[in-house]
């Protein structure tokens, strides 16, 4: 087993990112609001009136979303990983996000059906 985790650059990408995950037979997925050092460094930079300002109409938003479940082989990490592509393009390229996977010794309270 493993845990596949993916930090979504572009937060617009969310739902077609989750539908092609559906798609690809990745379930069970927990969705967590983040944010890197990068986007924080350059907000605690930035002129603090025009933080101040673009903070109150709600656009000084700033973060990822990290998507993360269990999954029952590499194969199926492939799997998220072109369905993720279809959506965003090459994960290489900036602004994109980033996935990776770690073993998972054991789990408890889930059936991996998938």
């Amino acid at each position: 087993m493993y845990m596949l985790i993916m930090v979504l650059d572009d937060t617009a990408h969310l739902n077609d990112v989750l539908n092609a995950w559906d798609k690809a037979g990745v379930g069970g997925v927990t969705i967590i609001e983040s944010t890197g050092i990068n986007r924080v460094l350059q907000r605690h930079s930035a002129d603090m009136a025009f933080v101040g300002f673009s903070q109150m109409f709600g656009s000084g938003r700033v973060g990822h979303n990290t998507l993360f479940t269990v999954i029952d082989s590499l194969e199926m990490a492939e799997t998220a990983v072109a369905a993720t592509e279809t959506v965003l393009g090459d994960l290489s390229k900036p602004d994109t996000g980033i996935i990776f996977v770690l073993p998972v010794a054991k789990t408890w309270g889930m059936e991996l059906n998938r």
